[in-house]
């Protein structure tokens, strides 16, 4: 009789985009043996899972695990990735071993989603060419992930023509809008997003819920076998712990003082006012570079420069994997909206700032 688990993990997606990989390996490595159904946030994350079988706490022999990722307390000298956290619980809690499988979170979408037009080719919109997620921003209560905007414009200046970015992040949290972008801030649910990201050529973000979207998501036949993501990490976390193999990681451990044996592991680089521990001053970023007023980003994240994401992005183009936009040898200009039209008013940090009140509830990004 198979052993009926309820998994439980109220986290951020990206945490749960971790746990979906634990539950295809158990599925995996012990066929057969286990009916898993899930409680977590970022439902539909799971949609079209082939492991999740509908059960009720009610039920017969129905065991509710809270999930956890333990492993994290080592991940500075250890030799493990985040993939490997849920599933080292399992491991205890059940007894057993459980390998790894594949090195991505486990994301399922039907024919029917991959067949249908992704938002940016939708009205008024009408872009049906290649195009790349950006990311430029994240959530209120991790300022620490943060880089300057300003340095995400001139990314996005560079390419132009050549290359088409698509903003998204949660309408609450802290995106200052880019211009000559398309501009689906708080346009999104989870499951656009992840239909989104099976059209995307490639991701730019810090570390956050896209970047393990990037890999979780299958490619579209005719593309190289992983998508190309350009990760503006610093020295937050240790890079062997986030790091996916075809990624290219930009992170400065071992470069400070403050990251010399990892991760800092520091979620803020100024209060945020929310009365959280993470507000006292022993609990903020040790090197703090003002970037405007009411505007500071670690110093591990200043180091990574507006060339150096550029360079990174350019790698795919040079080694072959990704194409430009071209037409008849000339770089195509995207015929579509005008940066106006994309991005809508242009929002100074300091505005978003102002006008957000302080931190966000917890939301997609």
């Amino acid at each position: 009789m198979p052993r009926k688990l309820i998994l439980t993990c109220n986290l951020s997606p990206g945490d749960v985009v971790m746990m979906t990989a634990a539950v295809r390996d158990l599925h995996l490595a012990y066929p057969g043996m286990f009916l898993t159904d899930v409680r977590t946030s970022a439902v539909q994350l799971w949609e079209n899972n082939p492991y999740i079988t509908s059960l009720s706490e009610e039920d017969p022999g129905v065991e509710v695990l809270p999930m956890r990722y333990d492993l994290i307390h080592k991940s500075n000298e250890g030799a493990h990735h985040f993939i490997h956290g849920y599933v080292r619980h399992l491991e205890e809690v059940l007894g057993l071993r459980i390998p790894v499988s594949k090195f991505r979170g486990d994301i399922h979408l039907a024919q029917r989603e991959k067949a249908w037009l992704n938002q940016v080719q939708e009205d008024p919109i009408c872009w049906n060419e290649e195009f790349w997620i950006v990311m430029a921003g994240g959530k209120y209560d991790f300022t620490a992930k943060w880089w300057d905007p300003a340095r995400y414009q001139r990314v996005v200046d560079h390419f132009a023509g050549r290359i088409q970015f698509v903003q998204c992040g949660e309408s609450g949290h802290f995106h200052p809008r880019l211009h000559g972008v398309i501009d689906l801030v708080g346009k999104t649910d989870i499951r656009q997003f992840v239909r989104l990201m099976y059209h995307a050529s490639g991701v730019l973000c810090p570390v956050t819920f896209a970047m393990h979207l990037a890999a979780a998501v299958e490619v579209k036949p005719g593309r190289p076998k992983n998508r190309a993501c350009v990760v503006i990490a610093g020295g937050r976390e240790p890079s062997q712990w986030e790091k996916y193999g075809h990624h290219r990681f930009l992170e400065t451990n071992g470069a400070l003082t403050c990251c010399d044996n990892g991760g800092c592991w520091k979620s803020r680089c100024q209060p945020v006012g929310d009365g959280d521990k993470m507000d006292r001053p022993e609990n903020l970023c040790l090197q703090p570079v003002a970037i405007r007023p009411n505007l500071a980003i670690p110093r591990c994240m200043d180091m990574v420069t507006a060339g150096d994401v550029i360079r990174a992005i350019e790698v795919y183009y040079e080694g072959g994997a990704l194409s430009y936009l071209m037409r008849g040898g000339t770089p195509r200009t995207p015929e579509i909206l005008s940066a106006r039209q994309q991005s809508g008013p242009t929002d100074s940090p300091e505005a978003v700032m102002q006008r957000a009140g302080g931190v966000e509830a917890p939301g997609q990004f």
